[in-house]
């Protein structure tokens, strides 16, 4: 059993390397073909292009996780969706529509 459990910790990580490893070398190609042609910037290196994507992490995600529409926000959602009058929840979907183009009622409340 703890043979098995180690050898897939070293395969979970031996993935993550070469995930690392590729995104690293996907986003310095990205960098260096389009940055300096469109906007006259300098080329990066592969470890410059890492630590762009763990700032944009930082300032775009945080440290929270990943919250997505799968997580705690969408429990909170369908929670206060069902505590809603009709009135309330039509308000609600007038609201989204002017906001966001049509909103599917039946596929909200079938997951209600």
């Amino acid at each position: 059993m703890r043979r098995n459990w180690l050898l897939r910790s070293l395969k979970i990580g031996a993935v993550a390397i070469v995930g690392v490893a590729l995104i690293g070398l996907v986003s310095t190609q990205l960098w260096n073909w389009l940055m300096p042609a469109l906007f006259g910037l300098h080329s990066i290196t592969f470890w410059q292009a890492l630590g762009l994507l763990v700032l944009s992490k930082i300032f775009f995600s945080g440290f929270r996780g990943r919250s997505g529409f799968g997580g705690p926000s969408r429990r909170r959602l369908m929670e206060r969706w069902e505590q809603m009058t009709p009135e309330q929840r039509e308000k609600f979907q007038k609201g989204l529509r002017s906001r966001c183009g049509k909103f599917d009622t039946a596929a909200a409340e079938q997951q209600a």
